[in-house]
């Protein structure tokens, strides 16, 4: 079978990795890839929103199967681009349809889909530029500190937490009223604040039957004891040491059940992954968030926990028979660390070289922000081409063992302006005790 993964980061390394090791896979094509995927398959140049360009490699190239890493294509609709495409509709894709996506696409049809399906999460209203002054007084309902999400996809910063009503009320004008995040924050969806900890649980489903993947935990802000700016992930964990057998029951009893069923409801034929952000508060879950593909830090510790053949896994999502599939979980310990550039998560500079790659042991250095780039001596060099730039996955028979390879590995690598969070797992020793 030739496959085709849409995406350029560590989660579409970590597909690629993978993918390649099964026996069903016969030629591997990345669009448009990076420095990593490369050593497993064929990049090719196109844009994973680029329907067309995408329609050109699955013809040219016999393509049977696509794999869609990233949210913004499911959203526009390539899944449905497929299905109503007589050259296309035989190709099976993982991710669901645009209906389906909404489920990220749009922060308020996501909280209504969990209240007609009284699935736990936070209080909340949605309001627009013409409810302004209702937002505000909402505001003045709620204590400190408050969320508030703009509707649509705005690259992973659509959503703010400030600490004081002063600043919500700023922050809700500047994003109804001065468009912040444009069209995306069109609609703001204001929440009340959570107090727990976060995971993530991800399920991959045919539509019908489902399997329940690895947990992970993954750590959002650039700083050292979770302070700064929020960035797209500075690492992961996976198990969570908290998300214990009766947790995870909970959490398909009372979410993932009713959303497989709830989707079935609507008439919304779903093939994916569903990615549900979850807030455990006092041993209760309660979802944070969709979203309609794998998360990524948490791609490169789930997917190296996962012994089965993930191709025969999508086989089965792709023809409507997961429940006849086996699913093993290896039950080590994987950690990743996530290296990134200087002044990420805003500006940072791309094309520093990078070197000790050939270094790494005992762990797997997934690339999520890299491209090779000639030298004058027309030789290949490495560079970073993104604000992350590798995530180093290690297994162990303990939390601490997979971080101590990952932390060491880490300081192989090197490029100007390289950073690190050396405290990833650290919340969690408390579990242990």
């Amino acid at each position: 079978m030739n496959i085709l993964i849409l995406g350029s980061g560590g989660r579409e390394h970590a597909f690629a990795w993978k993918l390649s090791q099964s026996p069903n896979c016969n030629q591997l094509f990345i669009a448009p890839g990076n420095a990593g995927t490369s050593a497993f398959g064929t990049n090719l140049a196109v844009s994973p929103t680029d329907f067309a360009g995408v329609k050109k490699i699955v013809l040219e190239q016999d393509i049977s199967m696509v794999v869609v890493g990233p949210e913004d294509p499911l959203v526009k609709g390539i899944h449905d681009y497929f299905i109503n495409d007589d050259e296309l509709k035989r190709v099976s894709v993982i991710g669901p349809q645009a209906d389906g996506a909404q489920l990220e696409g749009s922060k308020d049809f996501s909280k209504q889909f969990m209240a007609r399906h009284r699935i736990p999460t936070a209080r909340y209203e949605t309001f627009t530029p013409a409810t302004l002054a209702d937002g505000l007084s909402f505001l003045e309902t709620l204590s400190p500190p408050y969320v508030l999400k703009a509707d649509g996809l705005a690259a992973g910063k659509g959503v703010v937490i400030p600490l004081n009503l002063a600043d919500a009320k700023s922050e809700l004008h500047e994003m109804l009223a001065n468009a912040k995040f444009g069209n995306a924050s069109s609609k703001v969806v204001i929440e009340e604040f959570l107090h727990g900890i976060e995971l993530s649980v991800f399920v991959l489903t045919d539509g019908h039957s489902y399997k329940i993947l690895p947990a992970a935990k993954d750590y959002k802000r650039i700083g050292e004891q979770d302070t700064g700016l929020n960035t797209g992930g500075m690492g992961a964990v996976s198990p969570v040491p908290f998300a214990n057998t009766d947790f995870i029951k909970k959490v398909e009893d009372r979410v993932i059940i009713p959303t497989i069923n709830g989707l079935k409801q609507e008439g919304i034929t779903y093939k994916g992954f569903i990615f549900i952000g979850l807030m455990n508060v006092n041993g209760e879950p309660f979802v944070i968030e969709y979203n309609v593909r794998m998360g990524d830090p948490e791609t490169e510790v789930v997917i190296p926990r996962i012994k089965s053949d993930l191709l025969d896994l999508f086989s089965g999502v792709a023809n409507g028979n997961l429940n006849e599939k086996s699913f093993e979980t290896d039950s080590r310990y994987a950690t990743t660390v996530m290296l990134v550039s200087a002044g990420y998560p805003e500006e940072y500079e791309k094309g520093k070289a990078i070197s000790g790659l050939d270094k790494v042991s005992d762990s797997i250095a997934f690339h999520a922000g890299t491209t090779n780039q000639k030298t004058s001596d027309d030789a290949e060099q490495t560079v970073t081409n993104g604000g992350r730039v590798i995530a180093v996955t290690s297994y162990g028979t303990t939390m601490a063992e997979a971080l101590q390879k990952s932390f060491a590995n880490a300081e192989l690598i090197h490029y100007e302006g390289k950073y690190y969070r050396k405290d990833i797992g650290e919340d969690l020793k408390k579990y242990f005790n």
